[in-house]
């Protein structure tokens, strides 16, 4: 007698990218295009300017930042970021993410945003991750529920967003959690056109 056929992961739609300068103009006008699905939940940057400032933020070890890709052509899904990265006996770091109106509703950034756990409960060893989110924005909430997230609190007037501060839940997931779900750790970072080391 032979047991039940295993089951092998689905294949990967979407791989990381470093972000580098020659992605500028293909970031932005994605985030042009995104304007109404971004609304009041972010405010990525817009400019040549503010882009430039976001590749240099990247420069600091406490910050790390992916593009999510579609594997199928290359398109810009989305970008996530680990931000406040704090080593020590504390190991934990933000989440922050947002997609991309002609990719959005098709789980690229829910399959980017676990490619990013991965990487950051695999190479970089963190134990917490915490994702702040507006109670309204009942997408990015589905989306970390999928991944496994638990909501933690309520932070009123939490963050500065367009011109107001706006409350925020906390939500949040542990290294052991993640790996009791099956999460698996490490990614394929792939290098941007600035040539960033490929990291597994």
């Amino acid at each position: 007698m032979t047991g039940p056929p295993s089951r092998r992961p689905a294949p990967q739609r979407v791989r990381l990218e470093t972000p580098t300068l020659e992605r500028e103009q293909e970031f932005l006008s994605q985030v042009r295009r995104s304007a109404p699905l971004h609304r009041s939940w972010v405010s990525p940057p817009s400019t040549g300017e503010a882009y430039l400032r976001f590749l240099l933020r990247l420069e600091d070890d406490r910050r790390r930042a992916f593009f999510v890709c579609v594997r199928d052509g290359g398109a810009l899904a989305g970008v996530a970021e680990v931000s406040e990265i704090v080593l020590g006996a504390l190991r934990s770091a933000y989440l922050g993410y947002y997609g991309f109106a002609p990719t959005a509703g098709r789980g690229y950034m829910t399959e980017g945003v676990a490619l990013v756990l991965g990487t950051v409960f695999g190479p970089m060893r963190l134990h917490r991750v915490e994702a702040n989110i507006q109670p309204g924005n009942l997408t990015s909430v589905a989306l970390v529920k999928r991944l496994g997230f638990r909501r933690e609190g309520y932070s009123p007037r939490y963050l500065k967003i367009a011109g107001r501060w706006r409350d925020h839940e906390r939500w949040a997931i542990l290294a052991e959690e993640w790996r009791a779900r099956g999460g698996r750790s490490g990614s394929t970072l792939l290098p941007g056109a600035g040539g960033a080391p490929e990291a597994n």
